[in-house]
């Protein structure tokens, strides 16, 4: 789980810091640079899992990819900065195991893991990569400090199944500023540790730990790893799945008939349908069908049906007129809706989830419901973490004044272009501002003051066609909000007389 995310460099994030709780909604106009968050998430997950280069090549730039390394920096006109910076504080899972199946366990659940990258401009590189390491670090922190840096609201049974663990040394991977050596340290600060020059490395150090020598390190990894964009794609939804596919959602949907399967039969997923195993495929199947006819009222039950000759999983969908259709026949959104309505049912679904506009083929009348259920899929903090509470949060980024208007007002964070000024300079950045009076405007002693979001900003969402000065008009008709039988249901731009 992110708890708090400090970036500086990264595209136009310039000393942004955003604290996150179980459910965050990022609102913005197009082109703001509030994707650009979700980019960042998702950097420092590749990061943890591949090669310097191969992490940078997979985050986008305005065309869909990236292939010049450069545009992952912050630049302004032809001033590029060369150095990008990120920290990360996050609560991880205290069990796990390494890539060869090694069990592992955290000495301490609560972390903030750092690291700064630069590019090697000028430079005749050869073997190297263009971008380098120039610190990377893993720190605890302590059950003591937990309250002060768990700001959004929760209570003391979940921060207690959350926060585990005690460490002797504070460390588990450090930098020594004055050789740039980068030390990997073993849990409890005993024994040698393991040293590299920072130049050298092509891929981080928390890329390559195991439970042998670090366990609280791995399991960092671990829940970094988890860390995943969703961008549900409607034909990957409608695709049936091979006996052998992954029992599990991938980021674009793909997979949903297996993964239903393995939920409606958790002894065996392989295995057809047994008398032991039917209690529990009515119920998944019944709490799913539920979840969707808050979407669509015509709907009577779901199942997967399990093709032996084909060797195929096909989900149907039953109607009230008991007619069956399958995936391939739904439409766009009542396919995201099923498969956020799976990963609620999915206690193996943890980690971060980024969704990029969830509010995309929802009407508008059911934007409430859709809210509601990605608010369950996030971790109850009221409850103990545990199989039926995953320590799983979403993050959904969005411009709808349907979806800000509904959601929470201590999950909404607006982002907007400021100018900050660094060494400096002026540079514009894109600012992430909360509520007044909500969680999010606390914050630490001795740290800068929140970013509050103004006012005049919401104006935008909460009256969205009311533009006042601005009338557009077409020659042959009229807009649906002029007319008289309309108006009067609708509210007054601020300042005007009704």
């Amino acid at each position: 789980m992110l708890t708090r995310l400090r970036v500086s460099g990264f595209k136009n994030l310039i000393d942004i810091d955003v604290r996150f709780g179980p459910f965050t909604c990022i609102a913005g106009a197009n082109g703001v640079g509030k994707s650009n968050l979700f980019d960042a998430i998702r950097f420092l997950s590749d990061l943890a899992d591949r090669p310097l280069m191969d992490a940078a090549l997979s985050v986008r730039d305005e065309s869909g990819k990236t292939s010049d390394i450069r545009s992952l920096f912050y630049r302004q006109g032809d001033d590029i900065q060369s150095e990008m910076s990120f920290e990360a504080e996050m609560i991880i899972p205290s069990e796990g195991t390494d890539d060869l199946g090694q069990k592992a366990k955290a000495t301490t659940t609560f972390l903030r893991y750092s690291v700064s990258l630069v590019y090697r401009k000028d430079e005749n590189v050869g073997s190297l990569s263009p971008l380098q390491l120039r610190k990377e670090e893993l720190v605890h922190i302590t059950q003591a400090e937990a309250s002060r840096h768990l700001l959004f609201p929760h209570k003391y049974v979940w921060r207690r199944s959350a926060v585990k663990g005690r460490r002797a040394g504070k460390e588990f991977i450090s930098t020594d500023p004055t050789d740039g050596i980068i030390k990997l340290h073993q849990d409890g600060g005993g024994g040698r540790p393991l040293s590299r020059p920072a130049t050298d490395l092509p891929r981080t150090v928390l890329s390559v730990t195991n439970a042998a020598e670090s366990p609280t390190a791995l399991l960092t990894r671990r829940e970094m790893q988890s860390w995943r964009l969703l961008q549900l794609e409607p034909s990957a939804l409608r695709k049936p799945d091979e006996f052998l596919s992954p029992p599990k959602l991938g980021s674009d949907g793909s997979h949903l008939p297996a993964t239903l399967f393995r939920l409606a039969h958790p002894k065996n997923p392989r295995k057809s349908n047994g008398e032991e195993n039917g209690a529990e495929e009515k119920k998944v199947y019944s709490q799913i069908a539920n979840r969707l006819s808050e979407l669509i009222d015509d709907v009577r039950d779901l199942n997967v049906d399990r093709d032996e000759r084909r060797e195929l999983y096909t989900l149907y969908v039953t109607g009230k007129d008991r007619t069956s259709h399958a995936a391939r026949a739904l439409s766009d959104g009542t396919l995201r809706f099923l498969a956020l309505s799976v990963l609620v049912q999915d206690p193996e679904s943890q980690g971060v989830l980024c969704l990029e506009e969830p509010e995309n083929g929802i009407h508008p009348e059911r934007i409430p419901a859709m809210i509601q259920l990605l608010q369950e899929i996030a971790v109850d903090a009221d409850e103990p973490v545990g199989f039926d509470n995953p320590l799983r949060q979403v993050i959904v980024n969005t411009h709808s004044p349907s979806v800000v208007q509904q959601v929470p007002e201590d999950s909404l964070l607006v982002a907007e272009i400021k100018e900050i000024v660094k060494s400096g300079k002026r540079l514009r950045g894109v600012s992430f501002g909360c509520l007044p009076s909500t969680w999010r405007e606390r914050n630490l002693p001795g740290e800068e003051a929140v970013s509050i979001c103004p006012k005049g900003t919401l104006l935008a969402y909460l009256n969205p066609v009311m533009q006042k000065g601005k009338t557009v008009q077409t020659k042959k008709s009229q807009r649906v909000v002029d007319r008289n039988d309309l108006r009067q249901l609708m509210l007054p731009w601020p300042g005007e007389k009704e």
